[in-house]
């Protein structure tokens, strides 16, 4: 919200002085989209915000590459992304541990839901099997076909069949 403020009392004074204000248009327009911008990402967490970059990043190594390999650290960039908004979103602000505390007694909503993290502990023992399993195939993917690279792959089952 202060940056707002001061970005509204810098356009107030290029409006009031002249200037450059000839170069922005029609101020009260330009002022609401910039207030609509400011005001969408001041909503955004960083979480959020990492959350879906490592979700784009791992998605676009999983369709975009080529290499299998790629697609595999894809892969797992993809599964940190889902881990990291589940455990974000399993957190709530004052709230502790669920361990019975005679303070907070039985109201619980001062008490986090356990069940999320749970279920991301679960989710990372079956990553970690997953890349396993995915590093085992690639090894013999590569001793039969001599790459990674998927066209190459393809090409040579062709020929091979």
């Amino acid at each position: 919200m202060i940056l707002l403020k001061n970005l509204r009392s810098s356009f107030e004074n290029l409006r009031t002085n002249g200037g450059a204000l000839e170069m922005i248009g029609d101020f009260p327009f330009m002022l609401s989209l910039v207030e609509a911008f400011l005001g969408f990402f001041s909503r955004i967490s960083y979480y959020d915000l990492m959350t879906t970059a490592l979700l784009v990043i791992g998605l676009y190594g999983m369709l975009g590459k080529r290499n299998l390999l790629k697609k595999v650290i894809g892969m797992n960039i993809f599964q940190t992304a889902i881990f990291l908004f589940f455990i974000h979103r399993g957190s709530r602000p004052g709230a502790t541990v669920p361990v019975w505390d005679p303070r907070i007694a039985t109201d619980a909503a001062g008490y986090i839901n356990p069940l999320p993290h749970v279920l991301i502990l679960t989710a990372i023992v079956v990553g970690v099997a997953t890349t396993g399993v995915a590093l085992a195939l690639l090894i013999t993917i590569y001793r039969r076909y001599g790459t990674l690279e998927e066209t190459r792959i393809l090409e040579r089952m062709r020929t091979l069949s």
